[in-house]
């Protein structure tokens, strides 16, 4: 697809990036560049540009950091193709339809890649990150933002429990070069958003 872009690659992985739907939502595909095999994460929207996407970089899974609404438009379609989803079971309510769970600290197997499951709650009660291991890629759904968390205002959001996730989870576990690949807008840094904890939790939100 001539809009996605890669946005960060080595000798064993390619990210890609097309941003689609109404509220600009990132979608990521982490490509294996050994055995050519790709998950998608987050089946936003457009679902007629992801299965291009799909298609040209053989994608086989597809893995949702959380159940909200505009992460989820493109899900039955993608799955119709035959591509399995992967879904965290506290948000399983949330998808239109899923295929296999995963849980905190599973690893998903793409091609060569390792994917770690981080359960990053807060946003929804399933949050989940995702870390390439072996590279800095972290994609952050919609828990870490440059500037702060995500929203807790909706249903099944809960500000504490998602700066416990962001500090315990994130900031604790992973050093200050860590590239974080938000649900929306444009990448970050563990290093760059660690000092602004405490002024996070100050302004309460």
């Amino acid at each position: 697809m001539d809009d996605a872009s890669i946005i960060w690659s080595d000798a064993g992985l390619e990210v890609h990036r097309v941003v689609v739907g109404p509220l600009a939502n990132n979608v990521y595909v982490l490509r294996c560049r050994r055995s050519g095999e790709a998950a998608l994460v987050d089946a936003a929207a457009e679902p007629d540009r992801l299965l291009e996407l799909a298609d040209a970089l053989g994608v086989v899974s597809v893995f949702e950091t959380h159940g909200h609404w505009d992460h989820v438009g493109a899900i039955d379609d993608l799955r119709r193709s035959g591509r399995s989803v992967w879904v965290h079971p506290d948000d399983r309510t949330l998808f239109p339809s899923f295929d296999q769970l995963f849980h905190h600290d599973d690893v998903l197997i793409v091609g060569e890649l390792r994917v770690r499951v981080i359960h990053t709650p807060g946003h929804t009660p399933g949050s989940t990150s995702f870390f390439v291991e072996g590279t800095p890629v972290l994609l952050s759904g919609d828990t870490l933002f440059p500037g702060g968390p995500g929203a807790t205002s909706f249903e099944g959001g809960d500000f504490p429990t998602i700066i416990k996730s962001i500090d315990e989870r994130l900031f604790r576990r992973f050093g200050d070069h860590v590239l974080v690949l938000p649900g929306h807008g444009a990448p970050t840094t563990i290093g760059v958003e660690r000092e602004h904890l405490d002024d996070w939790v100050t302004r309460g939100w």
